[in-house]
């Protein structure tokens, strides 16, 4: 696996989602690296990419909803935390979050299970998602995610996504604390 600078040379056989992901970036002039490699479905398997996005912080991105299912979130936590519903409940004044159905994740980001990433955002053009982020994360000068495809993996500048990229597509998010406690 090799880091390369900005979009791939060719886009013959890549997704049209994967390459509305480099155009956004592209428009914006945000700049990124990338690497490609095989689908990474669990953290696990993204440890070899973890070492080529360094120093980048890894996150793990939850789609959950309420029990409703009136509202989205997608939560952006540090790969070294746990989830925790309640942790998480109380602070966004929700009652208990669940994991989404990928049927919803497809719908709102067009995005499948172990693809999900705050690039998604760029599709949900009725807003139906809100940001959560580990306050963590913004710490961190960069961090990894997927172009809406786990077959590559970008490295960007953590300012200039949750900067120019969400204003550019109308997101915004709230800020979450996670303790790093095993319960």
């Amino acid at each position: 696996m090799k880091l390369e600078k900005g979009r791939p040379e060719s886009v013959e056989g890549r997704l049209e989602k994967e390459i509305r992901v480099y155009d956004l970036l592209d428009s914006l002039g945000i700049e990124y690296e990338r690497v490609d490699h095989e689908a990474a479905e669990t953290m696990e398997a993204c440890l070899a990419i973890d070492e080529v996005l360094a120093p980048a912080v890894i996150c793990k991105n939850l789609f959950l909803c309420n029990t409703q299912k009136t509202k989205f979130y997608l939560l952006m936590i540090r790969e070294d935390k746990k989830f925790k519903t309640k942790e998480i409940s109380h602070q966004i004044n929700s009652a208990r979050l669940s994991f989404a159905t990928a049927e919803y994740m497809e719908k709102f980001l067009d995005i499948t299970p172990g693809s999900v990433s705050v690039l998604g955002l760029m599709n949900d053009k009725e807003k139906n998602v809100q940001l959560l982020i580990d306050e963590d994360v913004l710490k961190e000068e960069y961090f990894g995610c997927h172009p809406c495809i786990n077959t590559s993996s970008l490295r960007l500048r953590t300012k200039d996504v949750f900067g120019k990229f969400l204003e550019a597509v109308e997101h915004d998010y709230m800020t979450v604390v996670l303790s790093n406690r095993e319960e």
